[in-house]
């Protein structure tokens, strides 16, 4: 079974302070995930975890990262501003983007950020709306299908991202032209795997390409972004993946591969996001109504504007009713939200003790792609974020939406 990382009395302590429905964050997981990640790849002099902000964008949990010394992936104008406030700049900060507005590059230079080229027709517009840096990455895409062990993960050449191998040895030697003295180099291939050969794999499609690079333009490679892609165990039979491992699987590709090319200088960067956070934060609703009619209903305060991955994916996402976490599972339920929709639903047909009105319910590893994708549908309101600190204590680092809220981008004037 899947364990909370809050007990059922903490729970009863908090709610008395928030309301639920609300996203619930484990500082002490994060830190302690962090350092894990950072002690795996300590064999790399200039390694440095970029966390994804559209994981989990909120400040408070981006200033605990920045505590562990990570960086900043942003693709948007607003994530550019928001790790601005909370202190991240210059090489601390990497800007993949796709499809870019003139206005996001402009900030993005503004910070001195990594920036991230998703399109060789990018190197154009990037110097004429911003000027180039003197550092820039290119983002890889090798089409066709990504293979691990001989079984194809996903099919690149589908994806919108990133530049063919011919686009990258042509947009070296003109950004080399153009005055640019470093490169970095980048793919996204595979989301959400507990596969520990993918890093290992993927690693050695870019160190590769990389040495390629380097004897065909002279390019200096300064870091190889091997991006994110690591998942978590949302089932409760499924492991976690041993970073330690996955890492050494990175440093032996390395010293096969780039060492040999004199590229030993050049630095590893990761961009996780569901990794880092998706298993320390949940979602505390309360069952509020209870049907039965073909089968056997269990309605929460929450619904998929607070986490849509269920209705959008059909994800699994694992549930304990605190409190009854030793009682036998017996019950066949389908548990939903509010919506007007059908799919709003966060499980079906399945076997959880019997659950009674004003139980409270703990939705798992929701720390990642949770609150972040959350929507006004039906006028329904986001909920708040809550920290659960080292020491025990709490702190609100969201509040919860208000129908002012939702309200306050109308102008009524001359409606009524």
């Amino acid at each position: 079974m899947k364990k909370t990382f809050v007990t059922a009395e903490q729970l009863q302590e908090i709610v008395k302070k928030y309301p639920t429905p609300f996203h619930l964050y484990d500082e002490k997981g994060i830190r302690e995930n962090a350092r894990r990640l950072n002690s795996a790849f300590a064999w790399n002099p200039g390694f440095k975890e970029y966390f994804a902000v559209k994981a989990t964008p909120n400040p408070a949990i981006l200033k605990i990262l920045k505590e562990e010394g990570c960086g900043v992936d942003c693709s948007t104008l607003t994530e550019l501003m928001m790790s601005e406030k909370v202190g991240f700049g210059g090489n601390e900060i990497m800007f993949s983007s796709n499809v870019t507005p003139e206005e996001d590059f402009v900030l993005a230079r503004r910070l001195n950020s990594i920036i991230n080229l998703d399109d060789i027709t990018h190197i154009d517009f990037l110097e004429r709306v911003a000027g180039l840096p003197e550092t820039v990455c290119c983002r890889y895409n090798p089409g066709n299908d990504f293979k691990v062990s001989s079984r194809i993960m996903d099919t690149p050449a589908d994806a919108k991202y990133g530049f063919t191998y011919e686009q990258l040895v042509e947009g070296f030697m003109r950004l080399k032209d153009k005055g640019v003295k470093h490169f970095g180099l980048h793919s996204f291939l595979v989301s959400n795997t507990l596969e520990h050969m993918y890093y290992p794999s993927l690693a050695k499609t870019l160190f590769k390409r990389a040495v390629e690079l380097n004897k065909k333009t002279g390019a200096h490679i300064a870091f190889i972004n091997l991006s994110g892609g690591i998942g978590i165990p949302y089932r409760p039979e499924q492991q976690e993946v041993d970073i330690f491992a996955i890492s050494r699987g990175v440093q032996e590709a390395f010293e096969e591969i780039l060492v040999p090319a004199g590229m030993d200088d050049v630095a590893i960067f990761t961009e996780l996001g569901r990794y880092m956070t998706g298993p320390y934060g949940c979602l505390v609703a309360t069952a509020i109504h209870r049907k039965n009619i073909y089968k056997d209903y269990i309605g929460l305060d929450a619904c998929a504007a607070n986490l849509m991955r269920p209705a959008m994916y059909g994800a699994y996402h694992h549930i304990t009713v605190m409190g009854k976490e030793n009682e036998p599972h017996d019950h066949k339920y389908d548990v939903t939200g509010g919506l007007c929709e059908n799919n709003d639903k966060f499980a079906i047909d399945r076997m959880l003790p019997k659950i009674d009105i004003g139980d409270l319910v703990v939705i798992h590893d929701t720390g990642a792609h949770g609150y972040a994708m959350g929507y006004n549908y039906n006028g329904k309101l986001r909920s708040a974020e809550v920290l659960l600190k080292e020491d025990g204590s709490t702190e609100l680092i969201r509040r919860a939406e208000t129908p002012a809220d939702y309200f306050a981008t109308f102008d009524f004037t001359g409606i009524f």
